[in-house]
């Protein structure tokens, strides 16, 4: 499943012998069973995150022993580069042994230091970052279906700063909103680590599973990512047609469309609408939309208004376009 990153000359020096070793020889490579759960009187948690624009993705295996909560099994498979090979085995070893709501903490940070040869050169050149980013979110899902609960629940739940009493989520959304890049204003903005401080970074009074600095350290490097996705996306699609885009670069297309020629009319009449679903039924492309506001109860939403709609993304993007309200 593999594939070494393309790296030549100097730049393979950039990677740590830590995750080059694990780049071939991944320690925690594999999968449990229903059996292997039940051998050990464990919970098996099976969760997958992935990247559809970059082709990274990850499936985590967890065998969990539900009177103490504690992972005593963790494997993993990965699809993608070398470097998230790498990121995935690191996480998957350091899920071992911690509890549940322990093994939520760990970030992307922690993984990439955690492959680091010593503490002050870093594991990975800072663009192959983003490959360890996925280690919170998977963690997040195997968590959520170990508990039972929906993924947003626990984030609304994991409380960084008691003293601001403010959520990861929170602080993630902060930094989003705000663009925010520094601890200072991070601090300013949510008030988070201004009272006690030790939630900021590791040498405070009181020692943390995870602190602002990494959250901020990771929320930035999946913006980053994101930016170079958007780019890449945004580029492709003005070479590709639109039979020949991904369903994600077909999403945003019609996204783009809606926004500068539909969404303006309907608003102004108090509606609007988003997109379901994009199918292939060949030699269509069935768009399923939904009606949002006076658009639902409006008589015309299944005849004049449906029509402009279907006609605009024909003539923008493709002649086989059909629109499907539902």
């Amino acid at each position: 499943m593999a594939r070494n990153d393309l790296v030549t000359g100097n730049v393979w020096e950039q990677y740590s012998k830590k995750v080059q070793e694990r780049m071939n020889n991944p320690k925690a490579l594999g999968e449990f069973t229903q059996a292997d759960a039940d051998a050990q009187g464990a919970k098996l948690i099976v969760a997958d995150f992935g990247a559809e624009s970059c082709g990274d993705a990850v499936r985590l295996f967890w065998l969990v022993d539900p009177k103490t909560d504690t992972i005593i099994g963790s494997k993993f498979k990965s699809f993608g580069c070398g470097t998230a090979i790498a990121s995935s085995d690191a996480m998957a070893e350091l899920c071992i042994g911690r509890r549940v709501d322990d093994a939520i903490h760990i970030t992307n940070t922690e993984v990439e230091a955690f492959l680091r040869d010593d503490p002050d050169t870093p594991a990975v050149p800072p663009q192959k970052m983003h490959c360890s980013v996925m280690a919170y979110d998977v963690i997040l899902e195997a968590a959520a279906q170990y508990k039972g609960v929906e993924r947003s629940e626990l984030e609304n739940q994991d409380i960084v700063c008691e003293c601001a009493r403010m959520t990861r989520k929170e602080i993630v959304d902060a930094i989003r909103e705000h663009n925010i890049s520094d601890i200072e204003t991070l601090v300013k903005t949510t008030k988070a680590g201004s009272y006690c401080k030790s939630c900021v970074r590791p040498g405070g009074h009181e020692e943390r599973s995870v602190y602002l600095v990494d959250i901020l350290a990771q929320t930035r490097d999946k913006m980053d990512h994101e930016r170079l996705e958007d780019a890449a996306n945004a580029s492709l699609m003005g070479k590709a047609t639109f039979d020949k885009m991904t369903i994600v670069q077909r999403i945003k297309a019609v996204d783009g469309i809606i926004d500068e020629y539909i969404r303006p009319m309907l608003v102004m009449d108090g509606g609007d609408m988003e997109i379901i679903d994009i199918k292939e039924n060949m030699p269509y492309f069935d768009i399923y939309i939904r009606y949002l506001g006076a658009c639902s109860s409006c008589a015309t939403g299944s005849t004049g208004t449906l029509y402009a709609i279907e006609n605009t993304l024909k003539q923008k993007l493709d002649e086989n376009i059909r629109v499907l309200p539902v």
